[in-house]
């Protein structure tokens, strides 16, 4: 009886052990890792970008306890400067590198590669009590935001439109969302001196729902969060207004507004630092399912787009 014991007691422990052995190795199905990483990830960056990159952190750490990885929010342009310093393994972006970035990086000798995790459409909102807007031109955006004979009310801006003082919200010149609508609307021209910038889209939220009168621009994210007392202004970019939508975000026709989300990896800490291989590797995995989630409401890219990437990154770890 004692033997059978032993017997049975050594085949549920056998079980139990590859049980454990299954479930500590996932990298292969899209989890993170096999828990047995440690160290720290440095990353930094894009505001826009942080609520998908928090989201892979937060997954990420559930599976690797012993890995930090805290996501910083310096701005686009805060970021690339850590990056090409040699102080971050990862630099969010909601713009591409800029060619002064690429020149300190390379004089650093610093290698890096770029990454795609989702698409985000640039939402110019305004109040929910605001009835009066129903679209906006291109020519009218650089009415209301440029510094060049600006709009003061309502009514310089459309004939019929109130008579009151225009009042604009605008992420701070470190984002790369400020750079973007500075290349595709301002045309790189200065914006309105008194725009109220802020480096943290929740300021802005705050200050456009404050005031019927006030209009501002972020990314699409931040519009989802907020829409129940924000309202995105379709755009007119020359073929009919168009609103934001993961549909019209997509497809481009949400035109010029639609943009690309990046992280940039450094090369040197993703050979060097296992941990940094399987973050990237996760994020790749899981960022357009995260991205696009209710809680994030950004849009996620093609399945092919992923697999294409993940293909890169291995080549690039020597894996």
């Amino acid at each position: 009886m004692k033997k059978m014991k032993s017997v049975y007691l050594l085949a549920v422990m056998s079980l139990i052990l590859v049980f454990a052995a299954a479930c500590g190795n996932k990298s292969e199905d899209g989890a993170a890792g096999g828990g047995d990483l440690s160290g720290k990830i440095k990353i930094d960056g894009s505001s826009t970008v942080f609520p998908i990159m928090e989201a892979v952190s937060e997954e990420f750490q559930a599976s690797n306890p012993e890995v930090q990885a805290p996501v910083g929010v310096s701005g686009t342009g805060g970021g690339f400067e850590k990056f090409v310093r040699g102080e971050l393994d990862l630099a969010n972006a909601s713009r591409p590198i800029k060619d002064e970035e690429k020149k300190a990086a390379e004089d650093k000798g610093i290698e890096y590669t770029e990454f795609e995790l989702a698409k985000d459409g640039l939402s110019v909102v305004v109040s929910k009590d605001n009835d009066f807007i129903d679209h906006l031109t291109l020519d009218e955006l650089k009415k209301i935001f440029l510094e060049e004979n600006p709009a003061k009310t309502w009514a310089d801006v459309r004939e019929g439109w109130p008579k009151e003082k225009i009042e604009v919200f605008s992420p701070g010149t470190d984002s790369g969302t400020y750079d973007y609508f500075d290349e595709v609307i301002l045309e790189e021209k200065p914006m309105r001196r008194d725009a109220q910038l802020s480096e943290d889209d929740n300021v802005l939220v705050q200050g456009v729902t404050g005031s019927k009168d006030a209009i501002g621009f972020f990314g699409y994210a931040y519009y989802q969060a907020n829409k129940d007392k924000l309202k995105a202004v379709p755009i007119d970019g020359g073929n009919g207004p168009v609103e934001p939508t993961p549909k019209t975000i997509e497809s481009g026709e949400y035109a010029p507004l639609s943009r690309p989300l990046f992280t940039y990896v450094n090369n040197k800490a993703l050979k060097d630092n296992e941990a940094v291989y399987e973050y990237v590797k996760f994020a790749l995995e899981n960022s357009g399912e995260l991205a696009s989630s209710d809680t994030i409401g950004y849009v996620s890219l093609p399945k092919e787009k992923y697999e294409e990437q993940m293909k890169k990154l291995d080549e690039l770890a020597g894996k």
